[in-house]
């Protein structure tokens, strides 16, 4: 619809979207006067389903949040209930932890690239459609997303809404002869996800940037994944005038828990998702903020393949800020997955002799931690008792009463509990 010096282009449905949207956009004298991204997605409360649930159950509920990133979820809401009693994973659980996330990470960037975003930069109108004209990258795609895939299904116990993570570690550890074979397969993988960055590194990008301030996790000492400190970075020095590239800025970090305090969401009238401020100013999260933000951390093949790919060295500090580009971040990032991934199979696989089930873990409690202060689940020898379980259930905990105080106190006098039962080699 025009009038003279304006325009205005309404979208009713966006696809390749992990959600449903529309777009409506208002241009006058050539320049957008008003943008609206309206996500009209119905909200699912999961928040109002965790009320009066047992401490046993987020886990298996936030699961049900997305079948593309069930992991996220699970791994805030352990984290969540862990940090709330003290309780800090560690041993040879915190591995296997950041294993299940880069398995998520293989399969949920790899659907991203080749099924959501490619088809819009080759003019095509699907993946399916672009597979009748390059039907080897396609396969390609597969092939990295089956290698996901069958990874979250050994730890998660399926590939689908995992039902094997539990707060601690998980209802069952993996055998070495379970973990052995996918070396291989991760190898191969690897590969792949190497031909990814240099298939998408050709596409055509538009010059673009964005002055944003970034926020991402930041972990020393390795590419932050599954845990890390809240980092921005400030805004482009060249504010208002985006560039593609920029130098690392400097950056800020705060507690977690003082995450409300800087981060303010508000609720727009025409969309279902919150809108959010850092510290009242706009931000930017996802693949181009971490690799801002912790690209110096990835490990040497990623870092040679993003500098093949054009983005140069992010040991250097050079922050990519075109939007456009974030494909190739998402590749790199799941080039980074697979290699990491390959680093801790082989690594466990080496410490690890035989698998036993895990047997159930002591009461949490709820609210603040009752137990001693440092207290840590570990990961120590430990012969099953007649009470424990002889097999992991592949169904979610039943729901229970929270542990009353008592026995609280009865755990924290008891620190030496296992949760792990795994022997090392």
């Amino acid at each position: 619809m025009t009038h003279r010096r304006s325009k205005v282009l309404r979208i009713g449905s966006l696809t390749r979207v992990e959600g449903e949207g529309a777009l409506h956009l208002s241009l006058r004298d050539g320049e957008v006067d008003q943008a609206r991204l309206q996500i009209y997605e119905p909200p699912r409360f999961f928040k109002a389903f965790l009320c009066g649930c047992s401490y046993t159950e987020p886990p298996d509920i936030t699961a049900r949040v997305c079948g593309i990133c069930p992991v996220a979820y699970q791994t805030s809401a352990c984290r969540a209930v862990e940090d709330a009693c003290g309780v800090v994973v560690d041993g040879q659980l915190a591995p296997l932890r950041r294993l299940l996330y880069c398995d998520e990470w293989i399969e949920s960037q790899t659907l991203h690239i080749y099924l959501l975003h490619a088809p819009d930069f080759l003019g095509a109108d699907s993946a399916i459609d672009l597979a009748r004209t390059r039907r080897a990258d396609i396969e390609r795609g597969l092939r990295l997303k089956q290698a996901g895939n069958a990874i979250l299904e050994l730890l998660g116990g399926r590939a689908i809404h995992p039902v094997n993570v539990r707060h601690g570690g998980f209802h069952r550890v993996p055998a070495v002869s379970e973990l052995r074979p996918l070396a291989e397969r991760l190898r191969r993988a690897r590969d792949d996800a190497e031909r990814t960055v240099r298939w998408v590194a050709g596409f055509d990008f538009p010059d673009a940037g964005c002055d944003n301030e970034l926020l991402a996790l930041a972990e020393p000492g390795t590419y932050a994944i599954e845990s890390g400190t809240p980092t921005a970075m400030t805004a482009s020095s060249a504010a208002g005038v985006p560039a593609d590239h920029d130098r690392a800025l400097p950056t800020r970090t705060f507690d977690v828990r003082d995450f409300g305090e800087h981060v303010a969401e508000t609720q727009v009238p025409y969309s279902t998702a919150l809108r959010s401020l850092l510290d009242g100013r706009r931000h930017l999260t996802g693949s181009l903020a971490r690799y801002a933000i912790s690209g110096g951390r990835l490990s040497t093949i990623a870092v040679q393949a993003d500098q093949d790919a054009g983005l140069g060295d992010p040991r250097q500090g050079v922050v990519c800020r075109n939007p456009f580009r974030s494909i190739i971040v998402r590749a790199v990032e799941a080039l980074y997955a697979v290699d990491e991934a390959l680093r801790i199979t082989m690594a466990t696989s080496r410490r690890h002799t035989r698998t036993s089930t895990c047997r159930l873990a002591p009461p949490l409690a709820m609210g603040p931690p009752s137990r001693p202060a440092g207290c840590r689940t570990t990961a120590t020898p430990s012969t099953p008792t007649a009470r424990s379980p002889t097999r992991a259930s592949s169904l979610p905990p039943r729901r229970t009463r929270a542990p009353s105080r008592r026995t609280c106190a009865a755990w924290s006098r008891n620190a030496s509990t296992v949760v792990n039962p795994q022997r090392p080699s």
